[in-house]
């Protein structure tokens, strides 16, 4: 509870879309942004690092605090346990049953991930796909007659 500085930054979104950096009452730049720079350093996203810090008496001037925060942060992501997850997109493949078979050839072939299916008057095949196969694969299905593809956002 005595603790002075609650310096964080945090980072969400598939691109690094949101992030923030606090400095809690610290010189402009010293804290937040360090901590900041080491989740860019580490390409982390939907995290947050809190470094507290507690006023022992010795002043560390700018670059100390810089350098501190700096490797606190570090430290920490280098314990942490850090997942590694791929970035997918999703599509609804729509066709009718005549051409389910081309459809379930191509799945197997590319050894897609359907996440759901739902066979009704006509068939609907939810995919996930990586990111960086996502226009190869939807050119695929589009090549294919009869059959539609859509992106799900």
């Amino acid at each position: 509870h005595k603790a002075r500085h609650w310096c964080y930054a945090w980072q969400l979104g598939k691109r690094y879309d949101h992030y923030r950096a606090n400095d809690d009452g610290e010189p402009s730049n010293s804290a937040g942004m360090p901590i900041y720079g080491q989740l860019q350093s580490f390409e982390v996203t939907n995290i947050l690092v809190v470094v507290v810090r507690y006023f022992g008496g010795v002043k560390l001037g700018v670059g100390g605090l810089i350098n501190a925060y700096k490797t606190t942060a570090q430290l920490a992501l280098e314990a942490s346990d850090i997942k590694t997850k791929t970035i997918n997109t999703e599509y609804k493949v729509t066709c009718e049953y005549p051409d389910m078979n081309k459809v379930m050839r191509v799945i197997k072939e590319k050894n897609l991930n359907v996440t759901n299916q739902i066979l009704e008057l006509d068939c609907q095949i939810f995919i996930s796909v990586r990111e960086n196969e996502a226009e190869n694969i939807f050119d695929k299905f589009e090549g294919i007659y009869g059959v539609k593809i859509e992106e799900i956002e």
